[in-house]
């Protein structure tokens, strides 16, 4: 999912105006992608498999044929530094979404390099009404992206009737994971529900520094081995996190953990909870990219750090 929305002009502002914390030091992209390029590269296991992937990749509701050359221009830069997963859905901008992702994939002959998510649901009822559900969503996914690594339910609606289909597809080996999402607090029981009734390889749910009600969904899926995929990292139960911290400064603690700008402060935080293996925060710019890159690089923060993070927010 995208995180931006009108919080863009904010993080632009951030990214061109930020300073290195304590030094008063002008970041610039060019600084931003080789330190992003130099560092390691974070991956976290999915459970179900062991197969690491990268912890940071892209959201693409934002994605569609009148930016579509800043579309292959992010996805060609994630690719170079490091990044694979790409989450997608049919209901994103019409269809258009998996549409200008599969050229940009051919285009850039990297389709077999990167890890496909898409979703789906029931049809005609629920999230998405309007679009196709069941078998013929799922054929129009893939004739579009032409791989799936992992497919999801969309907002929970019609998991029952989905989850058989899914695993036929997994037993054929169309598919290599299945999961069920949500971006809801009101669906949070639903999709604990779900985790205790069914297998599930991943799920996908809301969490940020700002909006933490889903730490008991993160709990659940650490002790069903689940993965865990997380979006809206970037917003909060009041607004973008970029809005809510204005024009001040990172904390010189931040580079501690190798933070240089808020939204790599933002996203290592997200990232570093035990329960989760990706986050997916939107991006169509090629600086934004870049920064939500440089949050997969070098470490992540430890459990102490966290603690200081959040008491750090609270205050806000």
């Amino acid at each position: 999912m995208s995180d931006y929305g009108n919080s863009s002009l904010s993080r632009r502002h951030l990214l061109q105006a930020g300073a290195l914390a304590g030094a008063g030091l002008a970041l610039s992209k060019t600084l931003l992608a080789a330190d992003a390029a130099s560092l390691p590269l974070i991956t976290k296991a999915i459970p179900a498999t062991g197969e690491k992937i990268p912890v940071m990749g892209v959201g693409t509701n934002q994605f569609r044929e009148s930016n579509y050359a800043d579309v292959k221009a992010v996805i060609k830069r994630m690719y170079e530094l490091g990044g694979t997963l790409i989450d997608t859905a049919p209901s994103y901008t019409g269809g258009e979404s998996e549409a200008v992702i599969g050229r940009a994939l051919a285009e850039l002959g990297i389709r077999d390099k990167m890890f496909i998510s898409t979703k789906f649901n029931a049809g005609g009822k629920g999230y998405g009404a309007t679009e196709p559900g069941g078998r013929e969503a799922f054929e129009r996914s893939v004739k579009l992206l032409n791989k799936i690594d992992l497919l999801e339910v969309h907002k929970i609606d019609g998991l029952d009737e989905l989850m058989p289909l899914m695993q036929e597809y997994k037993k054929a080996g169309k598919i290599r994971y299945l999961g069920v999402t949500t971006f809801r607090a009101e669906e949070h029981d639903r999709m604990i529900a779900a985790m205790n009734k069914y297998p599930m390889d991943f799920i996908q749910v809301d969490y940020s520094l700002g909006n933490r009600v889903s730490e008991k969904v993160l709990l659940a899926a650490q002790q069903h081995k689940v993965a865990v995929m997380l979006n809206v990292p970037l917003g909060g139960r009041r607004a973008s996190l970029f809005q809510e911290v204005g024009e001040r400064k990172l904390p010189a603690w931040a580079t501690d953990f190798g933070a240089t700008t808020w939204g790599q402060f933002f996203l290592k935080y997200v990232a570093s909870h035990p329960a989760v293996t990706c986050v997916v925060p939107g991006s169509t710019k090629i600086s934004h990219i870049e920064d939500n890159q440089g949050a997969g690089r070098g470490r992540l923060p430890n459990a102490a750090e966290r603690k200081r993070m959040e008491e750090f927010w609270d205050k806000t």
